[in-house]
């Protein structure tokens, strides 16, 4: 019996994990087209020692993440973050971020209150919300309509969007609710008062007080290496693949001067890169995937002398509403927020820039951006000097859009899959979850519906 080819297209660390977990199952080949693997995970040189200047962390609660740390032998390493004390700048001035809130949606109003952030009219009007009336909507709904509907607009715009403005880079009026906000879009299916059902939420969730966030000594980049080199030369770099077709015996993987065979194919890169490889297969899948948006985004990292950094919160960082009209969306102060971190001469920090409407930032030449960033933050953290040393890193369309309706495109766009022939197998980032823990659990569940179809396939050819 012949061993079964899989195609895994994408370097991120979904098609890595995928091929990771597929290495013993199958002939498994991974096509990054870029020369670099990692996708949104890259750990530079800054400062002295390593920074990472895409995503910075996994979530810890979700399991996915931190299991596949222990499975690669990182367990030793991780680090959770010395304070989770974030602030807003408003006006400013920095808050507090209020405790008891669900991705900033309130459930404590004494914590709210207390934050200053928003004032007796926006107060009352939460406090109201289980006297008033519920409207029916079906379907999905955006994260401005549900959460503005119920406490207001102020809540969306100084608790809601600054949250994930950090995640989505996207605009609160055309994020998906139900893909974005699951514990608030579950809590607003199951109870008539979304401010009671958040509650209960709460509660059900107390015992899990563990640290909300982990990443990895030395930075994630290490765990990009460490499954590139379990995998080997099953991992080739500048391998693009031009376009997917069925074949005889299975799948044709067009390169650019071959095709190949394969049983099965992961797809694990961006919306449009699997539309253009599917436009000619699964055009109708192919036009669902390519209206899929993404926002381009920045992170200018800046290292400050100790000396000018007396006055600066002793807090994990600072979110920005797009309400301020700043370029600068959110800053983590990484040597305050990693313990592994805390040692270092200066204080090390990164400020993320740019929003799915709103290229001022990365419309800016290096330079010229990163003189408006280090201002910005001065301004916000009360730095007496500038900094003295700067990176700027652009990761262009880097972040999926979830538009209302998110799932339900997902469910067109896999039926649409399987109406054709058997093989082609959807993830990353722009379908199921941005986060690096959910990009894990992601190529977990690829590895397995992969396995399932080979051995379905092998039953089937051997049944009389």
């Amino acid at each position: 019996m012949s061993v079964p080819r899989v195609a895994v297209i994408g370097g991120g660390l979904t098609g890595l994990a995928t091929a990771w977990h597929l290495r013993a199952d199958a002939e498994v080949v991974v096509h990054e087209a870029s020369d670099r693997l990692g996708g949104q995970i890259a750990t530079v040189p800054f400062d002295g020692g390593p920074l990472d200047v895409g995503a910075d962390a996994m979530l810890a609660r979700q399991r996915a993440g931190p299991e596949l740390l222990e499975q690669l032998g990182l367990g030793a390493d991780v680090v959770h973050p010395a304070t989770g004390a974030v602030r807003l700048w408003l006006a400013g001035q920095l808050r507090p971020l209020p405790s008891g809130t669900v991705f900033g949606v309130p459930t404590d109003l004494r914590s709210v209150a207390a934050s200053g952030v928003l004032g007796p009219a926006d107060l009352a009007f939460i406090a109201s919300e289980p006297l008033r009336p519920r409207r029916f909507v079906p379907g999905d709904r955006s994260v401005a309509d549900l959460v503005g509907e119920r406490f207001g607009a102020r809540v969306v715009e100084r608790l809601v969007e600054p949250l994930l403005g950090g995640v989505y880079a996207g605009d609160a009026r055309q994020l998906s609710a139900q893909a974005t906000l699951p514990p608030v879009w579950a809590a607003a299916e199951q109870h008539r008062s979304l401010l009671r059902g958040l509650a209960a939420h709460r509660t059900r969730t107390a015992d899990d007080d563990g640290p909300v966030f982990l990443t990895v000594r030395g930075g994630l980049g290490r765990v990009v290496d460490r499954l590139a080199a379990e995998l080997g030369p099953r991992v080739r770099t500048g391998s693009p693949v031009r376009a997917i077709s069925a074949a005889a015996d299975g799948l044709a993987l067009h390169l650019d001067d071959r095709a190949e065979l394969v049983d099965a194919v992961v797809l694990a890169v961006p919306a449009a890169a699997a539309a253009a490889m599917l436009a000619t297969g699964w055009p109708k899948a192919a036009r669902e995937l390519a209206g899929i948006r993404t926002a381009s985004v920045g992170v200018v990292a800046l290292a400050y002398d100790r000396r000018d950094a007396a006055a600066v919160p002793a807090a994990s960082g600072v979110l920005v509403p797009r309400s301020e009209h700043r370029l600068v969306k959110a800053i983590t102060i990484s040597t305050t927020k990693w313990p592994h971190l805390a040692d270092r001469p200066r204080l090390v920090l990164r400020a993320s820039v740019g929003r799915v409407d709103d290229d001022r930032a990365l419309a800016l030449p290096d330079d010229d951006l990163a003189d408006r960033v280090d201002e910005e933050v001065r301004a916000a953290l009360g730095l007496l000097g500038p900094a003295r040393e700067r990176l700027v890193v652009r990761w262009p369309h880097a972040l999926p859009q979830y538009g209302v309706g998110h799932h339900a495109k997902l469910d067109r766009i896999r039926h649409l899959l399987e109406q054709g022939p058997a093989g082609i197998h959807l993830g990353g980032a722009s379908c199921d979850g941005v986060g690096l823990s959910a990009r894990a659990g992601d190529a977990a569940r690829l590895a397995n519906d992969v396995r399932w179809q080979l051995a379905r396939g092998v039953a089937e050819g051997a049944a009389p």
